[in-house]
This record gives structure tokens, sequence and C-alpha cells, in this order.
């Protein structure tokens, strides 16, 4: 099995490395090795996607640093941490920083491989979303101004009657670009035209 995504590991260890890199290229993953935290986030950039596997002990930074680091550069990447000596606040720490698990050395395969599985899942299924999001924000741009002035006032729970006087036109009228915004942003009920409305005006 091919997969698309990448298999980040960062590991002090290089004998750690080697084995996770052998175990997981043989089952068809994608891996990139990194000996710190340090160099990992020289070499980070915002377009990968993927996973990452940190050991939570390394010399300089140390795992849980590098996921609160990552955090705050605005990096999406399902995170793994990797314990040698692991204990139950560094559990909590690295699962209130939204890690997908936290394994103990010496790794269990069937339970690294299932939360590697877990990890690019949620990692395709933040990709999808965003390409949904950026997707919606584009087809918000094709409204003309009087169709987002229509858009903007059926998602406050305006009926047609209210609109039409609101906006000095016909409730036919008020049909007419109500039907069109929402042929143009391909929904069919107002739920969907709110979802989408809250995305106008995000980068």
């Amino acid at each position: 099995m091919q997969h698309d995504l990448t298999v980040f590991i960062v590991d002090d260890d290089p004998s750690v490395r080697d084995a996770l890199s052998l175990l997981l290229g043989v089952r068809g993953y994608r891996t990139a090795m990194f000996a710190s935290g340090e160099a990992f986030l020289q070499a980070w950039q915002a377009s990968w996607s993927g996973c990452l596997l940190i050991d939570i002990r390394m010399s300089g930074m140390d795992g849980l640093s590098l996921q609160q680091e990552l955090t705050a550069r605005g990096c999406r990447i399902p995170v793994i941490i990797m314990s040698g000596h692991g204990d139950v606040s560094m559990a909590r720490a690295a699962f209130k920083a939204d890690a997908v698990d936290f394994l103990e050395k010496p790794f269990d395969d069937a339970k690294l491989i299932a939360a590697i599985d877990e990890a690019l899942g949620r990692a395709r299924a933040d990709y999808s979303e965003r390409q949904r999001r950026s997707r919606s924000r584009d087809l918000l741009g094709e409204l003309t101004p009087r169709e987002r002035e229509v858009m903007q006032l059926v998602v406050l729970g305006r009926h047609n009657r209210e609109i039409g006087p609101a906006l000095g036109i016909s409730v036919r009228t008020v049909e007419v670009h109500k039907a069109r915004l929402m042929s143009k942003l391909g929904v069919d009920n107002v739920a969907d035209l709110v979802r989408i409305s809250m995305l106008d005006g995000e980068a």
C-alpha cells in the first residue's frame, strides 16, 4: 500500500529513527527523519502534510516544547508523542496539546500503525475541510453586491417580504437574487447558506 502523506520522525536516537523508517518503509509509508526538534523547525514548511512522531525526551528542545512551538506557528500536522520514560503528567500534557496518541517504547507495532493511520486520517480530513472552505470563499467572491446584500439578510432570518422593502426592490426580485446566489454557492437550504456565509471575509 502506498501512502500519499509523510510520517515525520523526530528523535535524537539514530537507532530509533532507522528502526521506524524501516518498519514504516516496508509498509509503504513515506518518511522523513530529523535528529532534533530544532532541525525540524528549521526545515518545516507550512505546505507539509502528514503526521509527526516526536520523542518526548531529546537533547535540546524536548518533544512537548516542539509540539507547543509548532502549534504556535500554526502547524496543523497531527502529532504522536513517543517516550521511553512515559509518565502520567507527560501524557496529560501531550493530550492537552491535542496529540493523537502517546506511545511508550518499545513500540507495539500494531498500536503504532493504528496511531499513524488515525493521525494521517485526521490530516486528510483537515486538508479536505480547508479545501472545501477555500472553494466556498472563492464562490462567495463571485456574488454580485446585490446578491451579497440579499444573502446577509437571509442569514439573519429575514423573509423575502421583509428583504424587498429593506433593499428597495420587489419581493419577486428578491426571489430571483436568492435563487441565483444559492445556485452560485451550490446550496439548496438556508442552513448551508448560513455555514458558507460565515466564511465571508475570512483569509
